[in-house]
């Protein structure tokens, strides 16, 4: 495992390594230019230098946001992007990070930097389903091909390994099915291999530092808990600084030439929720152990990793940072998909319980049938390999209402589609 005490100076800004005791605030803070207590809106697209010699030296590499304070086009870095992309680095333990228009684009460009024509990665099977579009449909068309395997078997991923494999990649907590991958072990196969091993961390931000427990990069979806109004569509790739120089390389990186970039005003808005995301996640944690704890007493399908009885909880135990909990996602097997959407309707419609949407972290609850939906671009006999029930019904557990009134709910929806 990396030091987790160690300090980093990321992209300019020295900040302690995130520690879970502590808060992210404590690491230095980013006033605006005029001392304002939020930092300032960038919206240029194009920077002015004082020298014309310094524009050549931008495009050579030479200078950049750490080396000298300089910007060039908003395409490449920008100041606000550039202040939450610190944040986040802090955050996860890493020294650096790259702001994304969106999490597919952040996987997308993160494998595809690491990746060449004739490359080969050992996946997860148990991924969200525009991933596994990508690796098994699009990056083929590129000679870039995928393996998938059980995240909960880590000897799955050694044995699928080949000579021109470069990558291994899974999910923290498997979406939809809440499988858990063990990233120390993980790590060490890729270590022995000489691989990437890339983490996708969406599921649990704060709650797992994969870079602490020996990831190469970080993939996260901020769309979803670390914007947590599900206002904005966004990524990030968290990683060393030489990787984020090389996704910006003016010549060679993928952000730089596919051009996912962040606007700066979402990125402020970003920045704005960070300070509370210790609170959300801590909050979404306490309601979803205390719904599936009931709900598993009378006798529900109910699956979370925060119960015993999940076959994941000791592993997943053993790697999130304490006070956390064991996040917000939870499913109930309705075993078909029209006892699925009676549920939901009911939960929706009749009980105002949630919503029934996808995407998850949201401050209300989020209820889908995944295998309709986020998992559709997976085939039946794929689903059902990764242990996907077709009346499976994915939970984002939100905060609002009173919590007792929630369980009362959803147990009366359980018991009216005859789930117990």
């Amino acid at each position: 495992m990396k030091d987790a005490s160690k300090s980093y100076k990321t992209l300019g800004v020295t900040m302690q390594k995130f520690n879970p005791e502590q808060s992210l605030w404590e690491c230095r803070r980013e006033f605006g230019e005029h001392g304002g207590v939020a930092p300032s809106v960038s919206r240029s697209s194009t920077f002015t230098v004082i020298d014309p010699e310094t524009i050549a030296q931008i495009f050579e590499g030479i200078r950049g946001p750490d080396k000298g304070g300089c910007f060039l086009y908003s395409r490449h870095f920008n100041p606000t992007v550039e202040v939450l992309s610190r944040y986040l680095a802090a955050m996860e333990g890493a020294e650096g990070a790259a702001c994304m228009a969106s999490g597919m684009a952040a996987i997308s460009c993160a494998l595809l930097q690491l990746c060449k024509s004739g490359d080969h990665i050992v996946s997860s099977e148990v991924i969200y389903g525009g991933t596994h579009a990508l690796l098994a449909e699009l990056l083929p068309e590129y000679n870039i091909t995928t393996t998938f395997v059980d995240p909960s078997d880590t000897k799955a991923f050694e044995n699928a390994i080949r000579p021109n494999t470069r990558v291994l990649y899974t999910e923290a907590i498997g979406n939809p099915t809440l499988k858990v991958s063990d990233i120390p072990a993980l790590s060490q196969i890729a270590r022995d291999n000489d691989l990437s091993l890339v983490v996708d961390n969406t599921f649990s931000p704060m709650m797992i530092s994969p870079i602490r427990l020996g990831a190469d990069v970080v993939i996260h979806s901020m769309t979803k808990f670390i914007n947590g109004s599900s206002d904005v569509i966004a990524g990030a790739i968290c990683t060393d600084r030489e990787f984020i120089y090389r996704l910006m390389d003016l010549h060679t990186g993928r952000a730089m030439l596919l051009g996912p970039t962040m606007d700066p005003r979402v990125a402020f808005d970003i920045i704005q929720r960070l300070p509370h995301l210790s609170i959300r996640m801590k909050e979404h944690s306490r309601r979803t152990i205390a719904i599936a704890r009931h709900l598993e007493k009378i006798g529900v399908p109910v699956s979370y990793p925060g119960l015993e009885s999940h076959p994941h909880h000791e592993r997943l135990s053993g790697m999130i940072n304490e006070g956390y909990g064991y996040g917000g996602l939870m499913t109930i097997d309705c075993i078909t998909q029209e006892k699925a959407d009676e549920f939901m309707s009911i939960l929706q419609n009749r009980e105002r319980f949630g919503f029934i949407a996808v995407s998850l972290g949201y401050f209300d609850s989020l209820i889908s049938c995944s295998g309709s939906t986020t998992s559709s671009e997976l085939t039946l006999e794929e689903q059902t390999s990764m242990g996907l029930s077709p009346g499976l019904v994915r939970m984002s557990i939100g905060y609002t209402g009173d919590l007792k009134d929630r369980i009362q709910q959803i147990e009366r929806a359980v018991r009216d589609v005859k789930l117990i």
